[in-house]
């Protein structure tokens, strides 16, 4: 059955990968993303039905007119992925400056909200809908020089768990660790390590599948691809 998912962060990574895969499989994406250029080569490559649009998702405004237009047209959605990330540059907490680690609050955790509270309402009536939040291992434990991504991947995880909770039967809400990718974001923190993984596209291929089964059954569950 072909499904309308929405995912932020479709312009590259593990977004973009999703996308292509999503859509080779039948199902309709509804993406945002911040990088106009690379929004226009995915409405070249994919075209409708699928829909991508320009949204700073740290902004709730922003994010509601999105909502608004997207529910309008399409509905809610079958799933909701919230996969837009940002990664810190590499250094003790002391030396992230106070802009950069409030960037990522903004977009990790505040993002993730943003989303959440401008769909979801639209899901609950319907009684059925998956909700996966991108979390990563270092939501789980840490690592030096990353703090403020840890920061924010720790809030996922309790975000989601607090969440699930609250969903009336039919919904679902997830914390999904994709594993280590070899990413832009990687490269940034880890750049000779991150050759010896696989690309987006590879894990793309297993992780769409994955998702796609996820149920109700999995609701508050903490996973992993």
């Amino acid at each position: 059955m072909n499904k309308t998912i929405v995912i932020t962060g479709v312009t590259r990574g593990l977004g973009r990968a999703m996308t292509r895969e999503f859509a080779r499989s039948g199902h309709t994406v509804i993406g945002c993303g911040r990088t106009s250029e690379d929004l226009e080569t995915l409405w070249e490559e994919l075209g409708a039905p699928h829909d991508f649009s320009q949204v700073e998702i740290s902004d709730h405004p922003s994010v509601q007119a999105w909502a608004d237009g997207v529910l309008k047209k399409y509905g809610a959605p079958d799933l909701l992925i919230n996969n837009a990330s940002l990664m810190n540059r590499p250094a003790p907490l002391w030396e992230v400056p106070g802009d950069e680690f409030d960037r990522l609050m903004d977009v990790n955790v505040k993002g993730t909200a943003n989303i959440i509270r401008a769909f979801v309402p639209a899901m609950i009536p319907r009684g059925s809908g998956i909700i996966v939040n991108f979390s990563s291992g270092w939501g789980r434990v840490v690592s030096p020089d990353v703090a403020p991504y840890c920061t924010t991947k720790w809030a996922v995880e309790g975000l989601t768990a607090a969440m699930a909770a609250e969903l009336p039967p039919g919904l679902a809400a997830v914390a999904l660790n994709p594993g280590i990718i070899n990413t832009e974001m990687l490269r940034k923190c880890w750049n000779d390590g991150a050759r010896k993984f696989e690309s987006p596209e590879t894990w793309g291929k297993r992780a769409v599948p994955f998702i796609l089964n996820l149920t109700e059954d999995d609701n508050g569950k903490s996973l992993s691809v």
